[in-house]
């Protein structure tokens, strides 16, 4: 089942699901959204324009980090942002990022593939930003750019992801 905003209001001031920090004016009729903050995971120069052996190369080395409060995308061009908000999920809630229509229909993927929050989260989410507009585009810390669906799991998972999830432990 698919939590409304009366559900995802009520989870929340019951503590079964937290978002940290969290502004009331973010929940929409069945989802909550996510902003941008200031670290942005661009690649290397040494990979751009070379072929990578995906099976050899961990996206960690591949990225480099840095702080800013915007940042440019160019034609096709990718970029990982990380969300201010953190957010907790217990073992039997599952959260789904989507973009904001607003800026699919400008041409920005928010995320490539990985739109689920595992149960257990306790984590940052990382956004797979794309740029498919035929123009650059500025991306500023702050955006409401994401957002999230949760939905109640049958039976609680037995690998909450907060404590089994190499990555999550990091974000």
């Amino acid at each position: 089942m698919t939590l409304s905003d009366v559900d995802i209001r009520e989870y929340l001031k019951k503590g079964i699901i937290r978002i940290e920090p969290f502004d009331e004016k973010q929940v929409g009729p069945a989802s909550v959204d996510l902003t941008l903050g200031d670290e942005w995971y661009t690649f290397k120069k040494q990979y751009v324009g070379k072929p990578v052996d995906l099976s050899k190369t961990p996206f960690q080395e591949a990225f480099e980090m840095r702080k800013a409060d915007k940042i440019e995308l160019r034609q096709g061009e990718l970029c990982l942002g990380k969300t201010v908000e953190r957010i907790t999920l217990p073992p039997n809630i599952i959260g789904k990022l989507e973009g904001r229509s607003r800026y699919a229909r400008m041409g920005l993927i928010i995320h490539i593939t990985a739109a689920v929050v595992q149960p257990g989260s306790d984590n940052h989410q990382v956004l797979e930003i794309v740029n498919l507009a035929p123009f650059p585009v500025t991306l500023r810390a702050g955006m409401r750019i994401s957002q999230i669906l949760f939905e109640e799991l049958k039976t609680p998972t037995s690998r909450p992801y907060a404590r089994f999830g190499e990555i999550a432990k990091k974000q």
